[in-house]
């Protein structure tokens, strides 16, 4: 399955697992571009234009992520709830998820209520204990990602699938390096 750069106009890429700034403290891989299969690019690209439409961009802070990767990221918390078993695999490991927040036009994170891998109830898509601003800004994120065909994780507030991530196969580490420009 071919991967593709994220690379858009509406869409500002700061993967936070190609250095310290994330739950673990570490870099947990080394590349800082995010890729994703050719469908779940389709469908953020769909993602970007509506959010474009009103005034705010997109910016990933993961997509494609490595089996090693994902490893590093269970020995660091070894929770299902937010971090998936590599043995089973990964919905990021198969291309097909990122993890996003909204934007004003000038860049700037809306408030969304916790930040992005807080790994606590607080993050949960239904948690009604942060500001109503809040509240409303990760509405009109799941708005927006349902519209353009996502699904959403309800424990984590920046996390976006594919509907039926299982039908994309598990991807081999490295497969970022071998992505296919038509």
């Amino acid at each position: 399955m071919p991967l593709r750069e994220i690379n858009h106009s509406a869409i500002d890429v700061d993967l936070r697992y190609a250095g310290p700034d994330n739950f673990t403290g570490k870099t947990i891989y080394d590349h800082a571009v995010a890729y994703l299969h050719q469908d779940a690019l389709a469908a953020l690209v769909r993602a970007a234009e509506l959010a474009a439409a009103q005034g705010l961009r997109l910016r990933v802070l993961d997509a494609y992520r490595p089996s090693a990767a994902q490893w590093r990221l269970w020995t660091a918390l070894p929770d299902p709830r937010f971090v998936a078993d590599p043995r089973v695999g990964s919905v990021h490991t198969r291309g097909v998820a990122v993890d996003l927040t909204l934007c004003d036009a000038s860049g700037a994170p809306l408030d969304m209520g916790t930040a992005f891998d807080e790994m606590t109830e607080l993050s949960f898509h239904g948690a009604t204990n942060i500001a109503d601003v809040a509240q409303r800004n990760r509405g009109l994120l799941l708005a927006l990602m349902t519209q353009a065909g996502w699904t959403h994780h309800p424990y984590e507030w920046w996390h976006y699938n594919l509907p039926e991530p299982t039908r994309y196969p598990l991807l081999s580490d490295g497969a970022e390096g071998s992505f296919l420009m038509d």
